[in-house]
């Protein structure tokens, strides 16, 4: 239910002429609930206004309009995708603020009212499939923070050249006017389509009015090269990930970028999914390649998560591992094709009583791998809080013999199973047994066999869309309702059992 002075805050802004002659008459204490309320209700003019007379020095959209915390969802006022023209507002209004101060330099600060210096865009823009025509992207999101930037800095560029020919001080030197600047700190991914336009904004803008913060670096389907030049480019204080994906690197190119990672010494979460690497291919400088980004990687001092998705490992994690300065607490090693001298190097290592999030999807432990994996779980079962198993060809028999060292993991909060060959007794087996996990609230589970209206060669993965059509809709249903009930007459309706992995791709490390 919305408060009284929301209410009225509502009321206010969608009038917007009466609300622009007001702004000057409201105490600065309303303007946050008046900025919510025009977010809310799409009032880009009064977005505008707001943010023109802004009276504090930081305007954080997570602080205003809720964000994803550790155990709960965005604030209840706001949906989850983010209004494009919202935010767009935000950025002109931040454009149009600088604009004025760059033409008008020697109005005093009481003139110019408005006092914004930080606009902490972080963790707003989400980049999910189903966002809709309404919603900002991180990929549109980082354009447009590019775009301004560079305007402003052109604008200011000008504005100098003008002033250099008017504006002459006693002494016959320009006069000095009073610098007004605004860090735009954000999440920014870029592709090879929007590369240009973020170099230049990077480059640019780096001493200019408005200067990019990166806090998330994501950079996808970039060259060695492009790569490299928009990490110099980054400011290194407060950058905590860098997210390099599909860009087909292998290990020489990753030897070629890591070096220049060294620099972010705030840096704690480190993803290289899909990087072409396979230590099996027979190639000459596989080992002195494998020696130097171990290296590389044990210069990351704070490094807290690694993903290697899809990198060929097999036998060679000790040794990339092995250098790390500290345990990691997030290592994700999908499709990586270890083996068990690799479960066994990680059982024994500082890394497992410290994991909190594991992924190990895609390795079939259907037999050999599967003692190391029961062993691997006891060791890392004080801590951890997320355990991906999807697509490991876990049958019922497998998963029930699993199931002592999994109950064992207490913390547990996610459980993703999707992708295995599981049937509705072995799910109702699965249900009863971790009912008594407290903390576990999402369990992302697959189709069950019996669920299938036709015999499939093999289980769904989780981009796999060949199969929807062979799912009986109407016997699933049922098994979905069942499970339903058996939460709830067990005391655990609060947690989620579902076969969508919508929401199992929401979940982050910085979120446990």
């Amino acid at each position: 239910m919305h408060s009284l002075v929301f209410l009225c805050a509502r009321r206010l802004v969608s009038h917007c002429p009466g609300a622009r002659r007001a702004l000057d008459l409201l105490p600065a204490e309303l303007y946050p609930v008046l900025f919510q309320a025009a977010f809310l209700d799409g009032r880009t003019l009064a977005l505008r206004d707001l943010v023109a007379t802004w009276p504090f020095p930081v305007l954080s959209f997570q602080r205003l309009l809720g964000h994803r915390g550790r155990h709960r969802g965005r604030h209840p006022l706001f949906g989850e995708k983010p209004s494009k023209l919202c935010i767009q507002a935000v950025i002109l209004a931040v454009v149009a603020h600088l604009r004025r101060a760059l033409e008008e330099p020697c109005r005093g600060a009481s003139e110019r009212r408005c006092r914004l210096r930080v606009l902490d865009m972080t963790g707003l823009q989400d980049d999910d499939a189903d966002r809709g025509p309404e919603g900002m992207s991180l990929w549109s999101g980082t354009v447009a923070l590019a775009k301004a930037c560079i305007e402003v800095s052109k604008h200011q560029s000008e504005c100098l050249k003008r002033g250099s020919k008017r504006r002459k001080g006693p002494s016959g030197t320009s006069a000095a006017p009073r610098p007004v600047a605004v860090e735009v700190r954000a999440d920014l991914f870029v592709n090879g389509t929007s590369y240009g336009v973020l170099r230049d904004a990077l480059q640019t803008g780096a001493a200019g009015p408005l200067r990019l913060k990166c806090r998330d670096f994501h950079a996808e389907e970039l060259s060695v090269a492009s790569t490299v030049s928009l990490l110099e480019s980054l400011e290194p204080a407060g950058v905590r990930r860098v997210d390099l994906r599909f860009n087909n690197l292998g290990l020489a190119g990753l030897c070629a970028v890591l070096p220049h990672l060294a620099r972010f010494t705030d840096l704690l979460s480190l993803k290289l999914p899909y990087s072409n690497v396979d230590v099996r291919r027979l190639a000459a400088g596989t080992d002195a390649g494998l020696r130097r980004l171990a290296a590389q990687l044990g210069r990351l001092p704070c490094l807290k998560e690694l993903n290697l998705d899809s990198s060929r490992l097999s036998g060679k994690l000790r040794q990339l591992l092995g250098d790390l300065q500290a345990p990691l607490e997030s290592l994700e090693l999908a499709f990586c094709s270890l083996l068990p001298g690799d479960f066994a190097f990680l059982s024994q290592s500082p890394h497992a009583p410290a994991l909190r999030k594991l992924d190990l999807s895609g390795h079939d432990f259907s037999e050999n791998l599967f003692q190391p994996l029961r062993h691997l779980l006891e060791e890392t079962s004080a801590s951890l809080l997320h355990l991906d198993l999807m697509e490991c060809r876990l049958t019922d028999a497998r998963l029930e013999a699993l199931l002592p060292a999994l109950c064992r993991c207490s913390r547990l909060r996610c459980l993703g199973l999707f992708g295995n060959p599981l049937s509705t007794p072995g799910l109702k087996t699965l249900l009863r047994k971790t009912v008594v996990l407290p903390d576990l609230r999402l369990v992302v589970y697959p189709y069950p066999v019996d669920c299938y209206s036709r015999e499939l060669p093999r289980p769904p993965s989780a981009s796999d869309r060949l199969f929807e059509d062979a799912v009986d809709e109407e016997r699933f249903a049922v098994v979905s309702a069942e499970l339903c009930r058996m939460l709830v007459s067990s005391g655990r309706a609060d947690a989620v059992w579902t076969a969508s992995l919508c929401r199992h791709g929401a979940l982050d490390y910085f979120a446990l």
